[in-house]
């Protein structure tokens, strides 16, 4: 399945320094991630950008909770190795639905390929501080786990308009970030940033 952008934005209320997520939604298109907000206060929150997603004609993604993604009528879920496992997740959605699983060795990206994931995401690449207890693996794995891996790969984790070009170099085939665009001053510009440095590392030819 191929990825609809390169730049895969994740919100995240706390860092987005007190701008509500749909005027967020507007600047980018995006994974909610969310894990203060009782239920009660989140799906409303989440059909709410599930509707925007729509109309722009683009995936919604709902981190960690499979049952939200449902109840939000969302594009998919992304799980990580410490939520629902991807096997019961990916039995969970419906069809067409996609499936997105964090890894962070060369064996829970294996897993996660026979699980069925469409999309595999890599790191920590570089420290952050948007997750504490984070795994920091570096651009090394990334590029042992390129040749192994048939569905797209996300890198994630510290990634900023001055590095995300050795990530694609390294073979991610697209970055999640969040609080480099969340944080930003201007999301719409960052966004924009971040797209136009992607598109110059590929415009230079294969990057793997």
């Amino acid at each position: 399945m191929p990825l609809p952008s390169p730049l895969y934005v994740i919100l995240d209320r706390e860092v987005a320094r007190g701008r509500a997520l749909p005027e967020l939604l507007d600047a980018v298109l995006v994974q909610l991630r969310d894990k203060t907000l009782p239920m009660a206060e989140l799906l409303p929150l989440a059909r709410a950008l599930q509707a925007r997603c729509r109309a722009a004609g683009a995936r919604f993604i709902v981190n960690d909770r499979a049952d939200l993604a449902l109840a939000a009528e969302a594009d998919g879920v992304h799980v990580g190795q410490d939520d629902l496992p991807a096997h019961a997740a990916r039995r969970l959605l419906r069809p067409g639905m996609t499936l997105g699983v964090s890894t962070h060795d060369e064996a829970q990206a294996r897993q996660a390929l026979a699980a069925g994931a469409d999309y595999i995401a890599v790191g920590s690449m570089f420290a952050t501080g948007s997750k504490t207890g984070f795994q920091l693996v570096g651009l090394a794995l990334l590029r042992q786990v390129r040749p192994l891996i048939s569905v797209p790969l996300v890198a994630i984790g510290g990634i900023t308009e001055a590095n995300v070009g050795e990530v694609i170099r390294a073979g991610a085939d697209a970055v999640a970030v969040i609080s480099a665009v969340c944080a930003a001053r201007d999301p719409a510009a960052a966004t924009a940033r971040f797209i136009e440095a992607i598109a110059r590392v590929h415009a230079g030819g294969p990057h793997r």
